[in-house]
């Protein structure tokens, strides 16, 4: 095969995963081969594992027209969040993924489509973090509760860079005196003048 007509086809790659010793990946590894995968990443961990070593292997050896394989989406992604967001990954490197279990195939005009959802779905998924941590801010805030950064510079503090200053000693001194930046001082007096 000529190295051109090698770029136009597309790998298969397959990844496998199983949550406990007691489970076997032999029947996701048999489905793969049977969809012509010609590599397989595996892993042997709990889908909510934060690292899986074999997927951050396969996840960096896909190229631009590879398809990624699964046996179903479950095995990919820990959350729906989490399995969005390697979607979406993905989609942006040019890269297919075909679930068997689903009959997901993003490299036909329907799994275009889902492709398309997926994202959708993605963007949702943030709009929603972010509206539900708005929510939580405003409701803390008429509870009372102070929101956001911590201040830089304690009222004690602030009382003696207000001293300081009064004795003649530059912003600049007295900023490094109190372990911050010039600017962070004066907003810290201005806010509490």
């Amino acid at each position: 095969m000529s190295q051109k007509a090698f770029s136009k086809s597309k790998r298969r790659i397959g990844y496998a995963r199983v949550s406990t010793d007691d489970q076997k990946l032999g029947l996701q590894l048999d489905a793969l081969k049977g969809a012509g995968c010609t590599k397989i990443f595996r892993d042997e961990a709990s889908g909510a594992a934060r690292s899986r070593p074999g997927l951050d292997t396969c996840l960096a050896a896909l190229r631009p027209g590879d398809v990624l394989v699964v046996w179903r989406l479950d095995r990919l992604g820990r959350s729906l969040a989490h399995l969005l967001s390697i979607v979406e990954g993905l989609r942006d490197r040019d890269v297919g993924l075909r679930s068997l279990t689903e009959s997901i195939d993003t490299t036909s005009a329907g799994g275009k489509l889902i492709f398309s959802i997926f994202g959708a779905l993605a963007e949702y998924e943030r709009a929603m973090i972010s509206e539900r941590v708005r929510a939580g801010m405003r409701a803390a805030k008429k509870r009372g509760a102070n929101v956001g950064r911590r201040a830089a510079l304690t009222p004690t503090a602030l009382t003696q860079a207000r001293r300081l200053i009064a004795a003649g000693e530059s912003i600049s001194d007295v900023a490094r005196s109190m372990r911050c930046g010039v600017s962070t001082l004066y907003r810290a007096l201005g806010r509490d003048v």
